[in-house]
């Protein structure tokens, strides 16, 4: 047996270490994370007090929100904290379970995509069976489905890095614990570990996408097939949105996990991690509902009943 010492604690490099960029970088993420909570939160609440929003799709966009909310919190707040005071070390324990929450709610968002994607076929391709199609069982089923692959998805990979040995470097090239740049500081054997990371991440993105993509391959069949135009562009309007986001979002993943620690250069992985874990949730709120007549409706319905009870 090795008398190595065991690493209790980690620190995270952040983003940057130049002192003159940590007030007006703690000064924009606080202002992302607001605009994250806001945005979230708003939509929930909003999705929760109209009644005319208790459709499935909207079930849906509720559901993401919450999840977008969990994520970001799970690292945005421990980012500003490190602007703040520049204190970046985190115990082993918060490491732990900052992984743990943060790829549990990313996988939640993946199978939540693909849900939304068989939605939105189920609503373009057999609009006259969408009622009997998208049935609150079934989108309850689908939803808490996605939250089991979630957090089983979280338990294999947090399991797997942290059953590894830390006995030299603590030194996180990350602003927070993710996968890729905690395991590299291991200094037992990983190769077993990272096989189980890429095909793991690689079966939850590609069945998800596998399920966009056969959605949306129906989706314009039928839409090429419309002669109305309005039904055309109101279609296509729900189509871009969805796919903007999907885009954003696997991109980023696949960059990030589908290829060998050897290839990772963790300066620009953390560039890539901004935008997952910091601006797709600030940016799903406006891609997915803003744009939309239903949501905005029920915003200013909102904003007439505050003022009325008020008395302005």
């Amino acid at each position: 047996m090795k008398n190595t010492t065991e690493v209790t604690e980690f620190i995270l490099l952040g983003l940057t270490n130049d002192p003159e960029l940590q007030v007006p970088l703690f000064v924009m993420f606080t202002f992302i994370y607001l605009i994250t909570v806001i945005g979230n939160l708003g939509m929930i609440v909003l999705i929760l007090l109209d009644s005319r929003l208790h459709t499935p799709m909207y079930f849906f966009l509720g559901n993401l929100s919450l999840v977008d909310l969990c994520y970001s919190s799970a690292v945005t707040p421990t980012v500003i904290a490190g602007f703040l005071h520049g204190d970046k070390v985190i115990s082993y324990n918060a490491c732990a379970a900052q992984m743990f929450f943060f790829v549990a709610f990313a996988t939640v968002e993946n199978y939540l995509l693909s849900s939304m994607a068989y939605d939105r076929y189920a609503a373009v391709c057999k609009p006259l069976h969408y009622t009997t199609t998208m049935t609150t069982g079934v989108c309850a089923r689908l939803v808490i489905g996605s939250y089991v692959c979630g957090f089983l998805n979280s338990s294999i990979h947090t399991g797997d890095t942290f059953s590894l040995s830390f006995c030299e470097s603590n030194v996180v090239h990350h602003f927070f614990c993710d996968i890729p740049a905690v395991m590299i500081l291991s200094c037992s054997d990983r190769h077993v570990s990272e096989l189980v990371l890429v095909y793991v991440v690689s079966f939850n993105i590609f069945f998800a996408l596998l399920v966009i993509l056969i959605s949306y391959i129906f989706i314009f069949i039928t839409i090429l097939k419309m002669h109305s135009s309005s039904g055309y562009q109101k279609a296509l309007s729900t189509c871009a949105s969805h796919l903007t986001a999907v885009s954003i979002f696997y991109g980023t993943l696949i960059f990030m996990y589908l290829q060998p620690s050897s290839s990772h250069s963790m300066d620009i992985d953390k560039m890539a991690s901004v935008f997952y874990a910091m601006i797709i949730p600030m940016l799903n709120p406006l891609v997915y509902s803003l744009r939309n007549k239903e949501v905005k409706s029920a915003l200013m319905k909102v904003v007439l009943e505050v003022k009325f009870s008020l008395g302005l």
